[in-house]
């Protein structure tokens, strides 16, 4: 009986426990303010938290007990707060109306050899060939490679020997603007095309904000490091809000509707996605289905590459691509003006 009784209060003690850091992760996507802090750096991990929490869900209904209610309640606030982060069932419109996107960290297209696929840079460009968006955004490009991508007649590119990470925004349809962020102190930037399509003009974005540099299958995450590994999260997320904010401060100026896509390198989970994405929609919340997930942290899936678009659009479809040719997978989205916009 007291075995019994020492295992309940066991259970009910990490049920507690992970009740509050989840209504931590919720209050910092919310209300964080400019410091980010324990639960802002803990939100990475917000998928496994909530799998978590469907077991303890299930544990409690099966002994019949109230304190499933716990549990029930931090997944009815997760999932009315970060909006879905599992779609059950997709919906895309199968039409070629509007223009599709494709959005891709192709990591320089294997030049350094990191993925140990033969030839990964060349299956990359010819997945993009064979796909063949109209709109084609790449971050960690590689400029050798433009010419297997000769069916895009307009390109913008970060330009070489600057110390930016390579960009390029590819289109089928004609770009008669173009500019760079130029982010501060950072190696990722942010550029962007005016693009015109049929009578309208739109603005694309790709972004790329700061990376953690966390590799998954070298990064040493022992007691030894692990207050090197916090100070690096926490000060990264700190640049990717600034960078974030200028981002914000562009938009509000763009004389053109407004797409948004890239490497966010964070989680919709995180403050980083909401302080951009909250007067936007995004392309898997509204077509996908499953996880999402574009990139695996020790085997923990992750969503943290986007399409975003302003409210003038509306998605069509949206894909999620399984290649393993990069760290990060492809997306891509089909999308229109609303009528009268």
């Amino acid at each position: 009986m007291k075995k019994r009784l020492h295992y309940g209060s066991f259970l009910l003690l990490a049920n507690g426990i992970l009740v509050v850091l989840s209504l931590g992760i919720w209050y910092n996507h919310m209300w964080g303010g400019s410091q980010v802090g324990f639960f802002g750096a803990l939100q990475l991990i917000t998928l496994p938290i909530l799998g978590c929490h469907l077991l303890f869900a299930l544990i409690w209904i099966l002994k019949r007990s109230k304190w499933a209610l716990l549990s029930l309640f931090v997944l009815a606030l997760s999932y009315w707060s970060f909006g879905d982060f599992l779609k059950f069932r997709g919906s895309a419109i199968e039409n070629n109306t509007g223009f599709s996107l494709m959005s891709y960290n192709a990591k320089g297209f294997n030049r350094f050899g990191w993925i140990k696929i033969p030839k990964a840079g060349d299956s990359i460009s010819a997945f993009m060939k064979e796909v063949d968006p109209d709109i084609l955004c790449i971050q960690e490009h590689n400029l050798i490679r433009n010419k297997q991508l000769r069916q895009y007649p307009n390109k913008m590119a970060t330009p070489s020997g600057t110390h930016k990470s390579k960009q390029a925004i590819f289109s089928k349809f004609p770009i008669i603007g173009e500019g760079s962020l130029d982010l501060p102190k950072s190696g990722n930037n942010i550029v962007f095309a005016d693009i015109v399509i049929a009578a309208d003009t739109i603005r694309v974005y790709n972004v790329h904000l700061e990376s953690f540099k966390i590799v998954p299958d070298h990064t040493d995450v022992s007691s030894k490091t692990s207050e090197r590994l916090y100070q690096r999260i926490t000060s990264t997320i700190e640049r990717q809000r600034a960078q974030v904010q200028l981002l914000n401060q562009h938009i509000s100026g763009s004389p053109y509707k407004v797409v948004v896509c890239g490497d966010f390198n964070n989680t919709q989970f995180s403050r980083v996605y909401r302080l951009l994405a909250n007067d936007m929609g995004d392309s898997f919340q509204v077509k996908g289905k499953g996880f999402g997930s574009t990139y695996s942290l020790k085997g923990i899936p992750m969503r943290i590459d986007y399409i975003l678009a302003d409210e003038a659009f509306e998605f069509l479809a949206h894909y999620n691509y399984r290649k393993g040719y990069s760290d990060h997978e492809p997306i891509m989205a089909r999308i229109r003006l609303k009528p009268n916009e």
